[in-house]
């Protein structure tokens, strides 16, 4: 949801719940902590509370501060709301000053909570507390409860425990489950959902055909096990961590060169079904695993340092000198903060980093004691820019293969430069042989003379014959062809040996110099440049209790370790299963990529702005499952499609509609539109282009000649002008759009356009349009009529002259399934009259793929291909 959007949903929200208090009329149940501290810290303890200086000398924090009062007296009158100066400024409009005023609603409850008495909940502190126990009563907060399986009336209908969860929402609003969708239904919505890709027609028939009860589990089965599942998975994950092969931040966008082997960790990882504790702990701290330095590493050491380039991927304009670096350099710790607090805590940390956070129980200092866990990694005051922290991953068999190649490279030049030597020197002697004898004995003298020694008489005779000044800069103009020979020899030597080293094979990762132990201090307001108190390295104060783990608390400079240790401890006490955040976050984000939306609606945001779980206890039943069960998604992924829930059909009714229009209870399954990456992917599947590798360096983008961004090798001249159609990439240009080059400046257009991730600095949830540029791109766009094209190609080689068997084989490659009758007349009499359409127009340039130009047939042909593509059914999966 846009940020406009999401803040008036929330404002909305707000005015309801105030609205409620209101309602409940003469009950004096409205307290200062629940009720009246949240308004105030929201649009009042910035000035009046959280400053060096109080404003008015007024402390809003706690009521006796506020009956104390200020420059201008006590802020209220117990009892007479109307009569209180906070009531009067508020309804003056002068207070507060700037920023959002507050609501009617709001300003409803303070005035009936000092009406009734200025009420507190509990006799207040001594001292002042930032976190009230109203705070830290928030759901997310609390512990990860290890909930019971709920009673329901239709057991029977579940398939898996998670059911039970589900209908007993379904059943106090007396509603059940869907019907079971039918099975080419199911099969598509599984190959999307693992794998990202469609299914065959032959893989449907497959599974609709196989009687077995345990069908569904083995077709499950075999998708998991898939090299593409992978691919698929490691896309949701690469949205929070930012993935980009460019730094951002500047114009300039500078290309990150090997960021794609972190892009490749998380597909092998997912694949391997790499457990989640260790992919985190990996990806945060990756490098304090090992000492330092990180040379001659085992493929598994190699591998979790190319993990921590999970903290390089937010934007990095360090790299730009003509940027501030003091702000360049503090930005990049600010994004890496956001990233790893919205994709592993679903928090927005980041909110208080000029201010305690105003919804959230955050204060300012948290957020630097967050930022002191980075900071030894990401020292401003010793900063590293983006190509100095590369490192090489070259074995030590490799670097010495290296190093002796370098020595016989050496040696070669050495050769070359002593037969050069000798080649001036026999173009001197040449030129000394042409003077008379008596000169030959003076200019011998002259040349072996240093130059700042000879005497006047010997530059005047080195001026009358220039031709003897020969050296190795000018031998060309008097030895050519020697020279070459020279050249051409010692060069083909070097490159036969240049050709043996091994290929240099660097990574872009995060670590931390020894020995150093960086301050990290608050800053006043944000500024970077005026530096308060200094923090130490914590955990957020409001998920320290009593009864937290030791593993909470994190080192200032572990002695244990070569490093700081910091995010080491953090990262281990992030996936230590205690963490109250960590893996409800993660099973909701895996919720929400397999139903289309998560339990909690703001996978980024589990804090009080962020939308309530719909089913609490099953997030935390699932939560509990996960981490016991080793933190394995497969795993969890088996029990979640195996449900009812899953399986069901996603078709609306109106007895639905009537009581869940929005079908949060789940007594249908979500209608899903295809993201963008996979509607490009489906589209080389179902034409047949599809390239299937795994990994490897990203496929180049470039703009076209109307500033289109496609696939394709950069063809601008000097100037910056693009000189035509960009160079075919062969089968690199149509791999899955997973390895397409992510440039922040130069997005691909077609992914673009069907919403694909917006990386400022991460994607937190993508968010899903409808709007008619997605329409004009798939009657338009040349990559949509080229893949149409290639599928009409095929079909037409297949089935000649047979329109029903071309129609047949089109709705099998895009649908997987067979045309009815209805729409097989449909499409044969569309066929016929488009191709005598294009029989009576103008006859097309060849294209690209063939030597001669489409037959009227073809073209029609590709129209029908095109209009599938274009269709719900195509893009959409139910």
């Amino acid at each position: 949801m846009p940020t406009h959007r999401k803040c008036l949903a929330i404002l909305f929200a707000l005015a309801a719940c105030c609205v409620a208090h209101v309602a409940i009329g003469a009950e004096p149940s409205l307290t200062f902590e629940r009720d009246v501290r949240p308004i105030l810290k929201k649009h009042c303890f910035q000035c009046h509370g959280e400053e060096e200086e109080l404003q008015g000398k007024l402390d809003l924090r706690l009521v006796r501060l506020m009956t104390t009062g200020g420059e201008s007296g006590p802020a209220f009158t117990s009892g007479k709301g109307a009569d209180s100066l906070l009531i009067q400024r508020i309804e003056q409009g002068e207070m507060p000053p700037e920023g959002k005023k507050v609501t009617a609603a709001e300003l409803a409850i303070l005035r009936q909570w000092i009406d009734e008495g200025a009420k507190t909940a509990r006799p207040e502190p001594a001292q002042l507390s930032e976190i009230t126990d109203e705070e830290r009563a928030f759901w997310s907060f609390q512990p990860i409860r290890d909930t019971a399986l709920p009673s329901v009336t239709n057991a029977a209908i579940a398939q898996s425990p998670i059911d039970l969860f589900l209908l007993k929402e379904l059943e106090n609003k007396n509603l059940s489950f869907s019907p079971v969708a039918d099975k080419a239904v199911l099969a598509r919505r599984a190959w999307f959902t693992l794998l990202g890709l469609p299914p065959t027609a032959a893989d449907i028939e497959a599974f609709v055909n196989d009687p077995a009860p345990d069908a569904w589990e083995r077709l499950l089965d075999g998708l998991l096990a898939s090299p593409h599942y992978g691919e698929r998975w490691a896309r949701h994950w690469l949205d929070v961590a930012g993935y980009a092969d460019s730094d951002g931040f500047s114009e300039k966008d500078f290309e990150r060169r090997y960021a794609y082997k972190y892009r490749d960790y998380v597909i092998s990882s997912i694949n391997v079904d790499k457990p989640w504790k260790d992919f985190i702990v990996e990806q945060l701290a990756g490098d304090e695993l090992h000492k330092p330095p990180y040379a001659s590493l085992t493929p598994q050491e190699a591998q979790q340092l190319i993990a921590t380039g999970f903290l390089r991927m937010g934007p990095d304009g360090t790299g730009d000198t003509a940027l501030d670096q003091v702000v360049a350099r503090n930005a990049v710790l600010d994004d890496t903060i956001k990233i790893v607090s919205t994709s592993l805590l679903g928090l927005t940390v980041g909110c208080a980093q000029c201010h305690n956070h105003r919804y959230d129980p955050i204060p300012q200092t948290d957020y630097y004691q967050i930022r002191a866990i980075f900071e030894p990694a990401y020292d401003v005051k010793a900063w590293k820019t983006p190509g100095a922290r590369q490192i090489s991953l070259l074995t030590a068999a490799e670097r010495q293969r290296v190093k002796d190649l370098d020595a016989a490279i050496s040696h070669f030049n050495q050769e070359r430069a002593a037969e050069v030597d000798k080649l001036v020197a026999s173009a001197i002697q040449k030129k000394l042989d042409e003077l008379q004898e008596e000169e030959r004995a003076l200019a011998r003298a002259a040349l072996d003379t240093p130059v700042k020694s000879r005497t006047d008489e010997q530059k005047k005779l080195l001026a009358r014959h220039p031709s003897l000044n020969v050296n190795v800069k000018n031998l060309a103009q008097f030895e050519k062809a020697p020279l070459d020979a020279i050249n051409k020899k010692y060069a083909d030597e070097t490159a036969k040996l240049n050709k043996k080293k091994p290929t240099e094979n660097e990574a872009a990762v995060l670590t931390e110099v020894p020995g150093k132990v960086p301050a990290t201090h608050v800053f006043f307001r944000g500024d970077v440049h005026s530096p308060r108190a200094q923090v130490q390295p914590a955990e957020l104060t409001v998920l320290l209790r009593d009864e937290v783990s030791p593993l909470a608390k994190i080192p200032v400079d572990d002695p244990k370790v070569a490093t700081t240790g910091r995010r080491l401890a953090y990262a281990k006490w992030l996936a230590s299963g205690e963490h109250p955040l960590v893996a409800r976050v993660l099973v909701n984000r895996f919720w929400l990529h397999q139903f289309g939306r998560g339990i909690v609606a703001t996978p980024g945001d589990f804090g009080l702005l962020g939308a309530r779980p719909t089913h609490a206890e099953l997030l935390d039943w699932l939560a509990t499952r996960f981490t016991r069960d080793g933190w394995e998604l497969k795993r969890l992924q088996r029990l979640v499609l195996s449900s009812t829930a899953f399986q069901q059909s996603s078709v609306r009714t109106d007895e639905l509609d009537a009581v869940d229009p929005d079908n949060q209870l789940l007594g249908r399954m979500h209608l899903r539109r295809l993201e963008s990456e996979t509607v490009r992917d489906a589209m080389l599947k179902v034409s047949g282009r599809l390239t299937t590798k795994l990994h490897g360096k990203p496929v180049p983008v470039t703009p076209d000649e109307i500033g289109q961004v496609i696939v394709g090798v950069d063809t601008r001249d000097g100037a910056g002008r693009f000189t035509g159609r960009a160079v075919p990439l062969g089968e690199e240009e149509f791999r899955r759009s997973l390895y397409v080059q992510v440039r922040r400046s130069l997005p691909l257009s077609m992914l673009e356009t069907f919403d694909s991730p917006l990386l400022t600095p991460n994607c937190e949830v993508r968010n899903q349009s409808t709007a008619a540029p997605q329409s004009l791109l798939m009657m338009n766009n040349r990559f949509v009529l080229n893949q149409a094209s290639y599928l009409a190609k095929k079909i037409q080689a297949d089935a000649k002259g047979d329109l029903s068997a071309q129609i047949d084989a089109a709705w099998q490659a895009i649908y997987a399934v067979r045309p009815d009758s209805e729409q097989l007349t449909m499409a044969r009499e569309f066929l016929v009259a488009q191709a005598a359409e294009f029989e009576q127009a103008v006859k097309p340039a060849a294209d690209d793929q063939a030597k001669e130009p489409p037959s009227a047939e073809v073209r029609a042909l590709a129209n029908l291909c095109q209009a599938l593509l274009g269709s719900n059914a195509f893009l959409y999966v139910d």
